[in-house]
C-alpha cells in the first residue's frame, strides 16, 4: 500500500479538528481525511489508520531525508572505544608505523584521517556536493518479502545502488580522489575485484580530472567484461590481475600461468605501481580506517531515517568482505549502542569459500599478496591464501579491516558464513518480490535476513531487521545466468591452502 506523505507546511494539527479534505490522484482511489486527520481506505476492512500510525508501523515503502538533512560529518567510532585497536607496523622493524611512513602511498590528509582521534570530521563542501547528486539514499522496508515469507518482522533495506557506480563505494572514491586531486596528485592507482570500486574511483577521479589505473581480479575481469568497459569509458586504463605489468603479477603468473587472481595480489600490483612514480598515489577501497570512516555517511542517514518512521533495530546485517560497507551502516548504530540508546544484534555475514572472520587467526598480517604492505592485525586467512573465484568477487579477501576485526574481538557484533547458493537463491527471491537485483555481495546479507524472518515467523517475534543493500547487480548477470542453469556449485573452504597460507603469515610478538 502507498502512504499518504503530507507536505511539512499542510501538515494538521492532529490536536484539532480539520475539515474534510479530499485527495485524487492517478494510481490511487480517491482519498478522504476527515476529523482527527485519519485516511479511509476504499480497501477493505481495518485499513484506517492515522497519518502518524501510517509512518510508525512502516506502511511507507520508501524513507527519504530532505537534501538539507545529509549528514555533513563522517563518524570515527575509534575515540568511543573502550580499547584503542592494535597499530599497524613497519614490516621491517616491527614497530609501530609512522604515520610519514604512508606518504609515499596517500595524501596527508587522509593519513591524517587514519589515525585521527577525532570524533567527527567535517565532510568537504566539493564532496558533498558531488554526494548531493544521489545523497541521501532512500531506506526500503520489504513488504512484500515480509508477506511471502510469513514473518512478523519488520525487514529494511538502505539501498546505495543509485550511486553513478551502482555501490556504496563511490562514498569514498570521491574524497580520495579529491583529497589527492588537492594533493597535486596526477594518478591513482587501486585493485578491484568484481569491479565496484574500480568503478567508483574511476568516476571519482574523471570528476576531478586526475588519472586512473587499475588491477581487477583475473576471475572477475573475465567475469564481468562490462565493469572494465565501464572503467574505460570514465578515462580508466584496466588490466586483469596478476598482469605482466609488474614484478608481483610476473612473479604469480610464473609459478600459475592460470591463476584466477585474488585482491591480495591485486593490491601488490597497484601499490608496486604506485611506489615507482613520484606523481602517483595509492587508493584502497576498503579494509583502512579513513575508508570506513567514509562509509558511516551511510548509517548517520539511517539513524535519521528510522527516527522518521520511530522504528529501533533488533538485528542489522552487513556482508563483509574487507568490511567497508557493513562498517559504514554499523558504525553509527554501534555509537547508539555505547551510548546505551539502542542493544541490536549486529551480524556480519561473510562467504563460506573465504571466511576470514569465522575461520581467520586474528593475527599481524600483509594487506597483499606480495608483501609490500604494512602488518596489519587483522583476522586474515594468510595473504598467500587465493580464495577459489566464487561470483561475489568483492569478498575475495583474505582479511578482514583491522578496525572491523577489533570490533569482532571485542565482542560489539558477530560473524557467519554462508555458501553461494544460498545466497543466491535469496537474492532471486528478492529480485522478484522487491524488484531489485542485488550486487553477488549483499546476496550473503540478504541470505542471513531471511534465515532472521524465518526465524521470527517460527518464534512470534516481532523482529526490525535492517539490511545493507550495498549495490545492483546490473554488471553481474553472468552470475545469475549461471545459478539460473543450474550450473553454480558451492566452493567449499579449502582447509589444507588456508592452513599452508596461515604457515607463512609473520611472527610478531
Amino acid at each position: 500500500m502507498t502512504a499518504l506523505n503530507l507536505h511539512p507546511s499542510i501538515t494538521p494539527d492532529l490536536s484539532l479538528p480539520c475539515h474534510p479534505l479530499k485527495l485524487q490522484s492517478s494510481f490511487l482511489p480517491m482519498l478522504r481525511m476527515s476529523k482527527g486527520c485519519h485516511v479511509d481506505f476504499p480497501f477493505g476492512k481495518n485499513r484506517c489508520m492515522s497519518v502518524r500510525s501510517l509512518q510508525k508501523h512502516g506502511f511507507r515503502r520508501k524513507v527519504t531525508l530532505p537534501d538539507e538533512d545529509m549528514p555533513r560529518q563522517w563518524y570515527n567510532i575509534i575515540p568511543d572505544l573502550p580499547k584503542p585497536p592494535p597499530p599497524p607496523l613497519n614490516p621491517r622493524s616491527l614497530q609501530p608505523l609512522c604515520p610519514d611512513d604512508l606518504l609515499p602511498l596517500f595524501p596527508r590528509a587522509l593519513i591524517e584521517q587514519e589515525v585521527s582521534l577525532q570524533t567527527y570530521i567535517d565532510i568537504p563542501e566539493d564532496v558533498l556536493d558531488v554526494y548531493s547528486s544521489w545523497r541521501p539514499t532512500p531506506l526500503f522496508r520489504a513488504k512484500r518479502l515480509e508477506e511471502h515469507l510469513k514473518t512478523p518482522a519488520r525487514i529494511y533495506y538502505k539501498y546505495e545502488g543509485f550511486s553513478p557506480a551502482g555501490s556504496h563505494k563511490s562514498n569514498t572514491a570521491v574524497p580520495q580522489a579529491w583529497y589527492n586531486a588537492q594533493d597535486g596528485v596526477k594518478k591513482l592507482t587501486t585493485e578491484t575485484g568484481a569491479g565496484q570500486w574500480g568503478s567508483a574511483i574511476a568516476f571519482a577521479c574523471s570528476h576531478f580530472g586526475i588519472g586512473c589505473e587499475v588491477w581487477q581480479v583475473r576471475a572477475s575481469y573475465d567475469q564481468k567484461p562490462y565493469r572494465k568497459i565501464m572503467m574505460e569509458t570514465w578515462g580508466a586504463k584496466v588490466h586483469p590481475s596478476p598482469s605482466n605489468v609488474t614484478l608481483a603479477g610476473r612473479s604469480i603468473l610464473e609459478k600459475d600461468p592460470s591463476s584466477p587472481g585474488s585482491l591480495g595480489i591485486a593490491v601488490s600490483e597497484a601499490v608496486e605501481a604506485a611506489l615507482a612514480d613520484k606523481e602517483t598515489k595509492y587508493s584502497l577501497g576498503s579494509l583502512l580506517n579513513h575508508v570506513l570512516l567514509h562509509q558511516t555517511i551511510i548509517g548517520e542517514e539511517c539513524v535519521k531515517q528510522l527516527a522518521i518512521i520511530d522504528e529501533t533495530p533488533d538485528v542489522i546485517v552487513g556482508c563483509t568482505g574487507g568490511g567497508s560497507n557493513f562498517s559504514g551502516l554499523a558504525f553509527p548504530f554501534i555509537r547508539e549502542k555505547l551510548k546505551g540508546k539502542l542493544n541490536p544484534v549486529i551480524r556480519a555475514v561473510e562467504p563460506a569459500a573465504c571466511p576470514s572472520l569465522t575461520k581467520g587467526v586474528y593475527a599481524y598480517d600483509f594487506g597483499d599478496t606480495a608483501g609490500i604492505t604494512p602488518l596489519m592485525k587483522m583476522h586474515t586467512l594468510g595473504h598467500d591464501f587465493v580464495p577459489d573465484p566464487i561470483h561475489a568477487g568483492g569478498l575475495r579477501y583474505h582479511g578482514m579491516a583491522p578496525l572491523v576485526s577489533h570490533l569482532y574481538e571485542l565482542g560489539f557484533m558477530e560473524a557467519i558464513s554462508i555458501p553461494q547458493i544460498e545466497c543466491f537463491e535469496a537474492a532471486i527471491q528478492f529480485a522478484r518480490l522487491e524488484g531489485i537485483i542485488p550486487a553477488p555481495e549483499p546476496t550473503h546479507a540478504l541470505a542471513a535476513v531471511i534465515r532472521e524472518a524465518q526465524h521470527c515467523r517460527e518464534t512470534g517475534e516481532e523482529k526490525v531487521i535492517l539490511m545493507a543493500l550495498c549495490g545492483h547487480g546490473h554488471f553481474d548477470l553472468s552470475a545469475y545466468e549461471r545459478y539460473l542453469a543450474g550450473q553454480m556449485v558451492d566452493l567449499e573452504y579449502p582447509e589444507e591452502k588456508v592452513a599452508k597460507a596461515l604457515s607463512s603469515i609473520p611472527v610478531v610478538a
